[in-house]
């Protein structure tokens, strides 16, 4: 017999009859408001362009790194399922095995947040009613296969269904910002899609090719990025480029987050051109690098986030085969406070600086991150990011930091996703969790009914608009 496939209007709502009941009322208040994304993976050209989904495995498996990653622990082969997206030569057969496989494995998704957004897609998008398994996977397929050659199924239209009123995507310093600029001169699309300048290839000396790239910055820029000085003015010159194309923020991701100027920088920089650096010399500039994106954030006011500590490509083989982000990251320990005391000497307390900060450590989230945003009014706390993005990891974040920070030191929900569909599925969960986290303190006599509803709309609505100064 075929398993019914539902979602329980309570799901992530507390037992207990009192906190649920105050859960549910904070709930209905936010749960149809708009989406505001200021962080995130979608390829703007397919918004640009409104690319038509070709099928269900290329939208919903194969970017996802966090669904397929379960599925190669227990030995399941990457390529069947269509890893890296957009592989050329993989077919439309693969495509309906590669979901197939999916469905069959369905069963290792119980407890993770995976299973969460993925019924949640299947079921509010979709209108799928069977529980995935080997028997239904063609089924499903072709249910989702046959809405998907619609155009109520296309990006823009799922744009204006899913009410995503912004959305910031994650782009090279050296795009031409060609897609941002199609959709920013359509006057029949008012949604919102905004640029993100990610920079983390270009500060990286240590990495292969990065002469190349400096040769390519320079190219684009006019600037002699032989010089460490001129490395600085081209950095200035696209950052100024990507703001004055919409963008509001820079992305970061490096193995820590020490930042720190570097006497003999120029020197440094001289040998890193010539690949004569040492690794430690490298490991320096890097963190010299970062110090100068804050030293420029400071400046031309674009909000600075930092996803830190992953160990990236853990498995080299894995890499090779099939290239980066495909779920072979892995997080590490690291130290905040101390890595940042001297850009927050710096620029901790000036009023153009702001520093977001994600980690994968839930210790570092109340031990460090949250005491520095409650003193600091420069940095903010990144909601939990990645491995720590599940309903338990949130709550007790929730719960760590607000005692620190506030709730007005958080960054607002991130969805930092490439799987466009999941997007209303992931904030559905956050404003589920905040509303329960929320209805305990009223329960508790912590905060009074009315202070709650105020607050919830707030991490909701506008939140993230502060922080990251969206409405200027």
């Amino acid at each position: 017999m075929t398993a019914p496939l539902t979602l329980n209007p309570d799901r992530l709502f507390p037992a207990e009859p009192q906190t649920r009941a105050v859960a549910r009322r904070l709930y209905d208040q936010v749960k149809d408001l708009p989406i505001v994304s200021p962080h995130g993976h979608v390829p703007p050209v397919w918004i640009a362009d409104d690319v038509p989904f070709s099928d269900p495995t290329s939208l919903l498996l194969s970017p996802d790194h966090y669904v397929n990653r379960i599925m190669h622990g227990q030995g399941v082969d990457l390529a069947d399922l269509g890893v890296p997206p957009g592989r050329d030569g993989f077919t439309a057969e693969q495509a309906r095995n590669a979901w197939r496989i999916f469905c069959e494995h369905w069963h290792l998704y119980r407890g993770t947040p995976m299973k969460f957004w993925m019924e949640s897609e299947l079921v509010d998008i979709f209108g799928v009613d069977v529980r995935p398994s080997a028997e239904t996977a063609d089924q499903i397929y072709d249910a989702i296969s046959a809405k998907l050659a619609t155009d109520a199924f296309r990006p823009r239209a799922l744009m204006d269904t899913f009410s995503i009123t912004f959305i910031a995507t994650t782009d090279d310093p050296l795009d031409d910002l060609s897609h941002h600029a199609k959709i920013r001169d359509d006057a029949s699309f008012t949604r919102e899609v905004r640029p993100t300048f990610r920079p983390d290839k270009y500060l990286e000396p240590g990495r292969e090719g990065w002469g190349d790239l400096m040769d390519a910055l320079a190219a684009a820029t006019g600037e002699d990025t032989g010089t460490f000085a001129g490395w600085v003015a081209a950095m200035e010159n696209r950052r100024a480029f990507f703001k004055e194309n919409g963008a509001v923020s820079t992305d970061h991701a490096h193995t820590d987050m020490y930042m720190a100027p570097l006497d003999d920088a120029e020197a440094v920089y001289a040998r890193a051109r010539r690949g004569e650096a040492s690794p430690e010399e490298n490991l320096a500039l890097r963190r010299a690098f970062m110090f100068e994106q804050c030293r420029m954030a400071s400046e031309d006011g674009l909000v600075l986030t930092y996803h830190a500590a992953v160990h990236r490509n853990h498995h080299q083989p894995t890499f090779e085969r099939f290239g980066a982000d495909v779920g072979g990251d892995i997080p590490m320990a690291y130290n905040v406070v101390e890595a940042l005391e001297p850009v927050l000497n710096a620029f901790g307390t000036h009023p153009n600086f702001r520093i977001v900060l994600f980690g994968m450590d839930e210790t570092v989230y109340s031990r460090e991150i949250g005491p520095l945003a409650g003193f600091y009014p420069s940095v903010y706390v990144g909601v939990p990011w990645w491995f720590i993005d599940a309903p338990d990891a949130i709550r007790r974040w929730r719960k760590a930091v607000t005692e620190y920070g506030t709730f007005y030191k958080s960054s607002g929900f991130i969805d930092d996703t490439r799987a466009f569909l999941s997007i209303p599925a992931r904030h559905d969960m956050s404003r589920r969790l905040d509303a329960v986290h929320l209805a305990e303190l009223v329960v508790e006599h912590r905060l009074e009914i009315d202070e709650a509803e105020e607050v919830v709309h707030t991490l909701v609505a506008d939140q993230a608009r502060e922080v990251f100064k969206i409405d200027g």
